[in-house]
């Protein structure tokens, strides 16, 4: 079945509904929409599987329930009663959550429908660390519970961590991984991040607010607010995105918890946690490669496999890689390995020419091979379109956003491409002492290149006086003879 895909692009989730913040969400609401419109074009479901307490309450498919302010109030506290957080009933967050139930329906069905993909790897996690279980809660406001989102201020992954807070938490980031989009890992570092939090605050609340807005923010609106150390207190002191932060919190747990009695039914999940394996590789291979071989959804190898930048998965230098499944597809994977390395050895090994006669009798010119297709990488420079880079490399723009699943035409300086390349070996005429140049393929270092063809590396460098040794690139030629 088709793995589900969710865009939900959701950093700053600031759904305080009142007449005074309608301003402040209006960004977030459109964010929600056209993720939404995304999702439901990608997706048909017909999920007619209503959770038992619809059935009971008997509601048609389409009634909104509404609820008092005294039966938000009570639910409310015995949320409270039952968790370390502060569940406060207040006018921001009663507006908040009825905001959701009218308005926003749809999001809980997909986010409820996502977290059976999600929530028991964060159960575990949090239970790992000791950390409140209704943290889970807080990746629905981050990121929609969808690994691929990216704020416009560069925050990434289910946990929204910015660049430098990964690296200090040890998520890696280089030209083909990204830790900060990788599922557990990110998992891990957000439960220490936040542990780490609560540890300065003492305060789930305050926590929360400095998960946000960083904790430089949160001590200057204490001391703004007279050293105040009660959210509530310091709240109109915080960034404006910050202040509808805790109310969201509060109302996604709310939504998630209550959502049987709201007449809101959870997208249906066609893979959970629990239906997950990995295979760790001892080569690089591309995503594309593992599709062809196991006949499977490239878009739903992106969806499980949210670490990897490139559609590919690089060999790893002191731990491999792995790829991440359904149980079934691993299963088949794990008897085809030797094939899926054959399989991309074949696909993308870059040609090299055949090597000259050296008969001085006669000279017998070798048959022209065909056409053969293979892929480099090439580094967007400042100018440069997709149209321009297709015309270089002679493919075409579709073809080069169907291998980097882009979605549009835009690109940006020092993005890394991946492009299909077809190369026709020339006839070799020439004799013997001819220049050989060979073209740097994934992987390749200098001392590879000279032992491949029996030369030592100071034979090679007198070829190359002008080749940086230590740098070779992809698709830069080396002269071999």
């Amino acid at each position: 079945m088709r793995i589900l895909l969710f865009s939900l692009f959701i950093f700053t989730f600031n759904l305080s509904y009142s007449q005074n913040d309608s301003i402040e969400n209006a960004r977030m609401i459109r964010v929600i929409e056209e993720s939404l419109d995304f999702f439901y074009q990608e997706n048909n479901s017909n999920n007619q599987n209503y959770d038992s307490i619809i059935k009971a309450l008997n509601y048609h498919s389409d009634s909104v329930p509404k609820f008092s302010n005294e039966e938000y109030c009570q639910r409310l506290k015995i949320m409270d009663e039952m968790s370390p957080f502060d569940y406060v009933c207040n006018e921001h967050t009663l507006s908040t959550i009825r905001f959701f139930n009218e308005k926003r329906r749809g999001f809980i069905r997909v986010v409820l429908g996502r977290s059976e993909l999600y929530f028991d790897l964060f159960e575990r996690k949090l239970d790992e660390y000791n950390l409140p279980e209704e943290l889970k809660y807080l990746a629905v406001i981050e990121s929609g519970l969808r690994p691929q989102v990216r704020s416009r201020a560069g925050a990434k992954g289910l946990w929204q961590f910015m660049y430098k807070t990964g690296r200090m938490y040890g998520l890696k980031q280089n030209s083909y991984i990204d830790e900060r989009m990788d599922p557990e890992k990110a998992t891990d570092a957000a439960c220490r991040y936040l542990k780490k939090l609560h540890e300065i605050y003492n305060d789930w609340s305050l926590a929360l607010a400095a998960y946000n807005a960083g904790p430089g923010n949160v001590n200057k609106a204490i001391r703004r607010s007279g050293n105040k150390l009660n959210y509530w207190e310091i709240r109109p002191f915080l960034p404006r995105e910050t202040r509808g932060y805790v109310p969201n919190f509060i109302a996604a747990s709310y939504m998630m918890k209550h959502h049987a009695l709201h007449n809101i039914k959870p997208v249906e999940a066609t893979v959970k946690y629990s239906q997950l394996d990995t295979l760790c590789l001892k080569k690089g291979v591309h995503f594309e490669t593992i599709a062809e071989l196991l006949q499977f959804k490239i878009e739903d190898i992106r969806t499980l496999n949210p670490i990897y930048k490139m559609d590919y998965i690089p060999k790893g230098v002191n731990q491999p890689y792995c790829v991440t499944l359904p149980l079934l597809e691993i299963g088949k994977l794990v008897a085809l390995e030797d094939s899926l390395y054959r399989f991309e050895s074949h696909k993308y090994e870059v040609p090299t020419p055949p090597i000259p006669t050296t008969n001085t009798t006669t000279t017998k010119t070798p048959p022209v091979n065909p056409s053969k297709t293979y892929y480099v990488y090439h580094k967007v420079r400042a100018g440069e379109t997709l149209g321009s880079i297709a015309e270089k490399y002679k493919t075409t723009v579709s073809n080069i956003k169907r291998l980097n699943g882009l979605r549009s035409s835009r690109i940006y300086v020092g993005q890394r491409l991946k492009v299909k390349k077809t190369s026709t070996p020339v006839r070799n005429n020439t004799n013997a002492t001819s220049k050989k140049y060979y073209t740097v393929r994934k992987g390749d270092t200098f001392s590879k290149i000279a032992r491949r063809y029996g030369k030592t590396q100071t034979q090679l460098k007198r070829l190359n006086p002008g080749i940086n040794i230590n740098r070779l690139k992809i698709g830069q030629k080396i002269r071999i003879r």
